[in-house]
């Protein structure tokens, strides 16, 4: 998406960056900047905000549109995205995607307690993940339907497993048909599938299969207590895909945590999500 394009999916007023970062071991990420209008930012903390597995930024146009009226925030598209440069032998697990999260945020100089992280689901799993090892610790978690585990039934770790990656435009239409009859109610929330599959169209196969992978290997369970920030964890009780009751047992594992149910999908990418992060940076 051209520069151009991306003001259309932020408030009037604000200045726009898009530029590739360099964040080591052959990665090198997109990173764009929303930084709002001086005065209002100067009064709220930045926001970094780290989206969900091959998410593309137009299924958040009403959260910027919204949070950009008083935030600066960095945007930063992960390395399993179609946007990074990758080199050499690259990982796509939860840790090495955590490494460059934290690679950014000392590159942006930003101080303890001076900016919020927000993700929404893999994001928000490699967030929790990672928080525990940033220097300049966040002044809150602000997290949309986190990842606990990334389900997988064996016959997919098979076909993930043997498939070649230039053949992912046939594999396409039954990912997408386990998706719909599956994992997400299509009755409750609709718009959440047509953005997955929007998604899995514009998705890179090379990166997906290795990532598909590693993600499959992977649980939160173990690191949660070691989670010394508040932290607010949004859901949908109608979004089966990132299993409701399972944010709620994170919710009781970490130590600073607090739970918000929205219900749908639709509602979780939606600008009444910044009503409640500024309602929870307050209180915090």
């Amino acid at each position: 998406m051209p520069v151009d394009d991306l003001y259309a999916l932020c408030a009037p007023g604000t200045k726009v960056t898009d530029e590739m970062t360099d964040v080591g071991n052959g990665a090198t990420l997109r990173l764009i900047q929303f930084l709002s209008d001086k005065e209002k930012s100067m009064k709220n903390p930045a926001v970094v905000f780290v989206a969900g597995w091959i998410t593309r930024i137009e299924s958040w146009k009403d959260v910027l549109l919204e949070m950009t009226r008083e935030f600066n925030v960095y945007y930063i598209e992960t390395r399993e995205k179609i946007s990074s440069n990758l080199s050499g032998k690259t990982r796509f697990d939860v840790s090495s995607i955590g490494d460059d999260i934290v690679r950014i945020i000392g590159m942006l100089g930003l101080k303890k307690d001076s900016y919020v992280l927000f993700g929404s689901s893999l994001g928000a799993t490699v967030i929790l993940d990672c928080c525990r090892y940033i220097r300049e610790r966040p002044s809150a978690l602000v997290l949309i339907a986190p990842n606990a585990e990334f389900r997988m039934p064996l016959v997919w770790k098979i076909i993930i497993t043997f498939f070649y990656p230039p053949f992912y435009f046939m594999l396409k239409p039954a990912i997408k048909w386990y998706l719909k009859h599956f994992r997400l109610n299509v009755n409750k929330d609709l718009a959440q599938y047509t953005k997955y599959c929007k998604a899995l169209d514009s998705a890179d196969p090379f990166k997906l299969k290795p990532a598909a992978r590693a993600f499959s290997k992977y649980q939160i369970w173990g690191i949660l207590r070691e989670v010394m920030i508040p932290v607010l964890i949004i859901g949908g009780s109608h979004d089966k895909l990132h299993e409701p009751e399972n944010l709620k047992r994170m919710v009781r594992e970490l130590p600073d945590a607090r739970y918000l149910d929205l219900e749908t999908n639709a509602r979780t990418h939606s600008g009444e999500v910044v009503k409640h992060l500024k309602q929870f940076i307050r209180s915090v």
